[in-house]
């Protein structure tokens, strides 16, 4: 990049969009910092499922360093990550940028067919941060206590894809009420979304949370994972229960709630003011990233 930025006229912003801060020749510096796996606790069971996911925390806690200081700004999507990106790295707060996506509203999608049982959906990638287990557990704890043949979970994990899916597949395949149904398109995963009865995000981190976002306009329930990033992504919703990530009685607790339309401890989430500096949206980022 250095050697890049020498053939380039005189720079006035060199903006790095992935968490690291290059050695360049510019009048000003930012850096856009969206992985919040430094903020992951790992665990021996990821290091066997994969080794990369925490090499990778250990990685991006030491690469968020490597020239922070040369910035003007940071940029993060959330909050609670502006709060914990200063702690870790002695970055002023006043120095970086709340910058939340901004999604245009989602279009009506049809409706593949009547769905007949209350419909759980998990969409995420199989990666052993993401905590399908703790649905799966849930999953057959509810068909124990009875409701086998009363409600049906739909994870986007197909049961092929790395070691973390063949374990899941082969320790729940038999839970009858889990759907393994594997990568779906995102004219796919919004049909979904509007014939189901509740979300389910139990991710162990997140820096935003994507399909909490996409969710959330269509006014349904969701069971959240008792995070910083859920209670942002969240802010607004009108029915969120959260739950300890880990406890899967917890988490099945609350989806029987949804098939017996009960819901007592589901309610709103609150929007909370987000100090400056905070942009919404490129243009505004843009204006106080030029200042």
């Amino acid at each position: 990049m250095y050697r890049i930025s020498r053939t380039l006229p005189e720079v006035d912003l060199w903006l790095s969009l992935h968490d690291t801060t290059p050695r360049v020749t510019a009048k000003r510096q930012a850096v856009y910092c969206h992985t919040s796996f430094p903020f992951m606790k790992p665990t021996l069971r990821d290091v066997w499922m994969d080794a990369k996911i925490p090499l990778f925390t250990l990685f991006t806690r030491f690469a968020y360093w490597i020239n922070v200081k040369k910035n003007r700004y940071l940029v993060v999507q959330t909050a609670w990550m502006r709060d914990g990106l200063s702690k870790l790295i002695h970055f002023p707060t006043d120095r970086i940028i709340v910058s939340p996506p901004v999604f245009p509203a989602p279009g009506r999608q049809d409706v593949m067919s009547a769905e007949p049982l209350p419909l759980f959906l998990y969409p995420s990638t199989p990666d052993c941060h993401k905590n399908f287990e703790t649905l799966c557990r849930a999953a057959r704890l509810l068909e124990m206590r009875g409701l086998r043949g009363k409600f049906r979970v739909v994870i986007t994990v197909q049961g092929t894809e790395n070691r973390y899916a063949r374990w899941l597949k082969k320790k729940y395949g038999t839970v009858s009420s889990i759907d393994f149904h594997g990568f779906m398109t995102k004219e796919e995963l919004y049909a979904y979304y509007e014939k189901s009865a509740c979300l389910v995000f139990p991710s162990r981190i997140e820096t935003w949370g994507l399909p909490i976002s996409e969710f959330l306009p269509l006014g349904k329930p969701m069971i959240l994972a008792d995070m910083p990033y859920a209670h942002e992504t969240a802010a607004g919703a009108g029915e969120v229960a959260f739950f300890d990530g880990r406890d899967a009685v917890a988490l099945a607790l609350r989806m029987e709630e949804i098939v017996k339309n009960t819901r007592i401890h589901f309610g709103p989430v609150g929007k909370k003011a987000i100090v400056e500096p905070f942009s919404h949206g490129w243009e505004e980022l843009f204006k106080k990233l030029l200042s």
